[in-house]
């Protein structure tokens, strides 16, 4: 048995709690895209921040994805949207601290900081439970189609929420920009609270048992699930060999080929574009040549694409070259993105779907770190360009894994281990 790729005859849009769950992702995301740009601008030009921390406020953003298995726990035992609606204002709440206190000029790098981590915390927890709910909020047939239109929207907000927050910092200083992304926060817990989604019902004695076995069973059910298992793995080696090359790539271009600001900017806002086309048409490849050969097509895209970054030298022809390989990569890594998320929402049982992402959360975004560091370690002894081209190296390896998975067979998406117990909330 197995679930149709092609279109199904009533979307995802169909789904009222999905909606909401759209509106609710587009949301925060476009704000915290502002505050990307915000917190920077204000630990560089207000707090006079040196390198060394900068660096630590990049470490302690990125920290609590390093323990995101706890996350999956709860997100498993306990009400999905009220995790959804804590974290929301949890990070609204922390947010606002940096305006308060930067009016009373009492802010210090000790409390971005502080603030940085609680952000991380709030992410890993509304990741969880925003991910795993979805199952309960879609039926199989449409799992897909909502995967890329949440991709979409996501390029979207994360695009749009970029230049607002440059054109705000300009306008009213960096830490009252960041009010824009405390009222995204508020708003997506508005349109949370207003999601009536329908949920599997948890085993009454899950609550009862502590949080270190919940996460050693969260483990044991991935690593017993073998195309799950190697998805996840492919994307901890994919992860880890792009935070290599994302550690000097804006530097090598900017510094050894010598492209101006401007023109990365444009580069990246192509890769952009690839991304939203690959988010919004990944349902149809899917269906032309099968999930399986759409995931490997995307992972397989990734090392290729690096080519033209490896052999660049000045020129427009070269920025051309970079911009164009960068869309292509970003189109496929987001149309396998979408349907690698699907093929695994679909194969978990729904009692494990926090943790199943919460572990994937752990081995790439917690990998991330690490291979800074690496890169870092790897400069002292090998000049940048040797550097990248071992993390383009190192991206071969996932398509191994899955060319010799079950993932290459795979042509239609299987049916759903285990049915949510109710759908009442979906239709």
């Amino acid at each position: 048995m197995s679930v149709s790729l092609r279109a199904p005859r009533t979307p995802a849009w169909a789904s009222r709690p999905f909606l909401y769950l759209l509106a609710s992702e587009s949301t925060s995301l476009a704000g915290s895209a502002v505050s990307t740009i915000a917190l920077a601008a204000v630990a560089v030009l207000e707090l006079h921040a040196t390198t060394t921390e900068v660096a630590l406020i990049a470490f302690v953003g990125q920290l609590p994805s390093s323990f995101a298995l706890w996350a999956g726990v709860l997100s498993d035992r306990y009400d999905k949207r009220r995790q959804l609606l804590g974290s929301d204002l949890a990070a609204a709440g922390a947010l606002l601290t940096v305006p308060v206190a930067a009016v009373a000029d009492l802010l210090t790098i000790g409390q971005l900081y502080v603030v940085l981590f609680l952000l991380g915390s709030a992410k890993v927890v509304h990741d969880a439970a925003a991910i795993s709910l979805l199952p309960s909020v879609v039926a199989p047939e449409r799992l897909q189609n909502a995967n890329s239109r949440l991709g979409a929207a996501s390029s979207v907000a994360d695009s749009a929420g970029s230049n607002a927050g440059a054109a705000l910092v300009g306008a009213v200083g960096p830490a009252v920009a960041i009010l824009a992304d405390v009222a995204s926060f508020v708003v997506s817990a508005v349109l949370v609270s207003r999601m009536r989604p329908a949920q599997p019902l948890v085993p009454s004695d899950a609550e009862q048992r502590g949080l270190g076995q919940g996460i050693v069973e969260g483990v044991r059910y991935v690593l017993g699930q073998p195309t799950i298992r190697t998805v996840i793995a492919a994307l901890s080696v994919l992860s880890f060999g792009l935070a290599i090359m994302n550690t000097y790539w804006a530097f090598y271009l900017l510094t050894t080929i010598g492209i101006s600001p401007t023109s990365l900017g444009m580069i990246v806002g192509v890769g952009g574009v690839g991304s939203l086309a690959g988010a919004l048409l990944a349902p149809r490849i899917a269906a032309r040549i099968g999930i399986g050969p759409t995931i490997i097509a995307g992972f397989a895209t990734s090392p290729i694409a690096q080519l033209p970054l490896l052999f660049a030298g000045p020129g427009p022809g070269w920025q051309i070259a970079l911009a164009a390989a960068l869309a292509g990569q970003l189109f496929w890594a987001t149309a396998a993105g979408t349907s690698q998320r699907s093929l695994r929402q679909t194969l978990c049982d729904p009692r494990f779907q926090g943790r199943m992402q919460a572990a994937s959360t752990t081995v790439t975004a917690g990998g991330r770190p690490l291979a800074a560091a690496t890169a870092g370690a790897l400069a002292l002894v090998l000049d940048v360009p040797t550097v990248l081209a071992l993390g383009a190296l190192l991206q071969i390896v996932p398509v191994l894994l899955l060319l010799t998975s079950p993932v290459r067979a795979l042509r239609t998406m299987p049916a759903p281990a285990v049915l949510p117990h109710a759908r009442e909330g979906a239709s």
